[in-house]
């Protein structure tokens, strides 16, 4: 009988077919190949590649799940063997990841520290390829209102114009605001535009009478916070 490098995954042990040792062992005792082969459901005949194969060479592709995640489907596809269909799949899986990784929001949620912003929001900021830039409205009470993107940039940093974050926020009788954003590079030290930034919308936001309590910056799986530095 072929041993477990055969083409075909049905010839593997039954407790090494990923299917098979998920619904027995459970999601953890799987690696991130054999998890990816779920997704991708079956190999390429021609290559005489199994789901596994193929989950092995995205991998050795992208080093990481997180690289993964940034990947564009034309560049997954890139991978012999990864079909449109695959790829689809794969960034529908990584993104329910994210989604549950990030509790739904209501109006009851309080945002009061850094982390509670960085648990909210990093999940969709931190493997991004170009920069995005929301605000997030909050009340007296420090309760979530809404969030919007107000700015979406390259790889450099995006310029917010105040009344970008002034208007909405007096739109929805916002108490207070947070700035937050990411930084695709991965690392979350600010730039002299994020001190710029900072100080121009803390400045304009005394003057309107809306709080500035924080300016998150995402980078990777760190983050900086203007408040928890002392900077605001």
């Amino acid at each position: 009988m072929p041993g477990k490098n055969s083409a075909s995954i049905k010839h593997w042990p039954e407790d090494e077919r990923p299917r098979e040792r998920l619904i027995k062992f459970g999601s953890n005792s799987l690696s991130d190949a054999h998890l990816l082969g779920i997704l991708i459901g079956s190999g390429d005949r021609r290559a005489k590649k199994n789901a596994v194969d193929l989950s092995r060479d995205l991998l050795n592709q992208f080093g990481t799940l997180e690289n993964l995640d940034q990947a564009t489907v034309t560049e997954i596809c890139q991978v012999k063997g990864i079909g449109s269909a695959k790829a689809a799949q794969i960034k529908a899986a990584l993104e329910v990841g994210k989604r549950m990784a990030s509790k739904p929001m209501s109006t009851k949620n309080k945002l009061k520290s850094s982390q509670a912003f960085v648990n909210q929001f990093s999940p969709f900021l931190k493997n991004l390829k170009k920069e995005i830039v929301k605000i997030v409205l909050l009340d007296p009470k420090l309760q979530y209102i809404k969030d919007l993107t107000i700015s979406e940039g390259s790889l450099n940093a995006s310029i917010v114009h105040p009344r970008e974050v002034m208007i909405p926020a007096i739109r929805e009788s916002a108490a207070s605001f947070a700035l937050i954003h990411n930084h695709p590079s991965g690392d979350p030290t600010p730039s002299q535009a994020d001190f710029e930034i900072t100080h121009r919308l803390n400045k304009t936001g005394k003057i309107v009478g809306i709080h500035m309590v924080d300016h998150i910056i995402i980078g990777g799986n760190e983050f900086f916070s203007f408040a928890d530095e002392g900077l605001l």
